[in-house]
């Protein structure tokens, strides 16, 4: 039995679950009615965490980030990652979401102080883009985490390498 037991936070997003929902996104653009003869795009960018959806109408560009969030929904992804940096008009409407996949050092400063504030025997510390969590008890650990999800940042949280 260990002596110590710990546990990290991150906010990772698994990348393959966005492409799939990208994916689903783009099949079912394909098959509903209401965008039938509009031009529509969604697109991903990989490295910047970055959605695009384009179409030839502001209003069909709201369905398509309907449709995008709902399949990220279903694949398990927290909406408050979700952020929509701006829409750009012309002859294309456009908007970007991008998603929040790291702990900034302000979100990590919050939790990191609402765990040493709550007086739970646990020790936490950052550690880059997580937050290791350590405790002689593994109760006091999932307390942690029941802290941690209470507290309404809008990370998509993780909690892994309970050990």
């Amino acid at each position: 039995m260990a002596s110590e037991h710990s546990f990290d936070i991150s906010a990772a997003v698994d990348k393959q679950e966005l492409k799939n929902a990208l994916e689903q996104a783009k099949k079912e653009l394909q098959t509903r009615y209401d965008l039938k003869g509009v031009k529509s795009e969604l697109s991903f960018n990989e490295k910047e965490s970055i959605f695009r959806l384009s179409s030839s109408s502001e209003g069909k560009v709201d369905v398509l980030r309907d449709i995008l969030i709902s399949k990220l929904i279903k694949r398990g992804i927290n909406t408050k990652a979700i952020k929509e940096l701006g829409r750009e008009n012309g002859a294309m409407f456009h908007l970007n979401l991008k998603i929040n996949d790291s702990i900034d050092s302000e979100n990590a400063k919050i939790i990191n102080k609402a765990i040493k504030d709550s007086k739970l025997k646990v020790s936490s510390s950052i550690r880059g883009e997580e937050i290791r969590v350590v405790s002689k008890q593994i109760d006091e650990l999932q307390n942690v985490i029941k802290l941690v999800k209470g507290l309404d940042l809008e990370l998509n949280l993780s909690f892994k390498n309970l050990k």
